[in-house]
């Protein structure tokens, strides 16, 4: 089967696009919302159009849509305002949270009120850090390009920090690298529709000389 994409409609592609572009990693975002109450400061919400972009500089980018209604989506609006944003890598028994973070709110209410998430501070970011993930990367807005006619914001952030549960980390003294286990980790990534992977069995493949 040959599908030409100039025949599909938006949502017919992101539809087609997401089935077949798997597994994704997800992006859960908090950034600070301007107006609400202190239980309401923060907004929360994952993104799976997201990937790290580059090493140098240290940089992330998410693929940020509008609103059904053709609105900026609140974490758009506040990254724009604020330049800040942490970006959390969740766990698979994170599931249910995320995805109820993903509801469409009022702008100024939060999802954390929604859920039993906390939050504690993180050393060197203007922002707190979900209290229970276990990686989580303090970024600054490098800029926002957008793409498309509905437009599309695609949101590069330079990491400043990033916190690694000691639980899942070693370091590699002799070749000065930060060790992950990644099964410890346990990463939940997107799929199509309302479909999560989870990892299972990995490969440990040597790269060739």
């Amino acid at each position: 089967m040959i599908i030409d994409f100039s025949a599909l409609s938006a949502p017919q592609a992101y539809h087609l696009m997401t089935q077949t572009i798997v597994p994704r990693p997800i992006a859960w975002v908090l950034t600070e919302n301007e107006s609400g109450s202190a239980e309401n400061r923060y907004n929360l919400a994952p993104f799976s159009y997201f990937n790290s972009v580059a090493s140098n500089p240290p940089t992330l980018m998410l693929s940020i849509g509008l609103q059904p209604d053709g609105s900026s989506k609140d974490t758009l609006l506040n990254i724009q305002r604020t330049g800040e944003l942490v970006i959390h890598i969740a766990s698979t028994e994170q599931v249910e949270a995320l995805n109820q973070s993903a509801a469409t709110l009022p702008y100024g209410e939060s999802e954390l009120c929604a859920s039993s998430l906390t939050t504690t501070s993180m050393e060197g970011s203007a922002l707190p850090r979900l209290s229970d993930t276990r990686i989580a990367f303090s970024c600054e807005l490098d800029h926002i390009h957008l793409i498309g006619e509905a437009p599309q914001s695609l949101v590069f952030a330079r990491i400043k920090s990033a916190y690694i549960s000691d639980e899942i980390v070693q370091i590699d003294k002799e070749k000065g690298r930060t060790l992950v286990d990644v099964a410890a980790l346990d990463p939940l990534a997107r799929l199509g529709g309302s479909n999560y992977a989870i990892l299972g069995e990995y490969l440990s493949i040597k790269r060739p000389t």
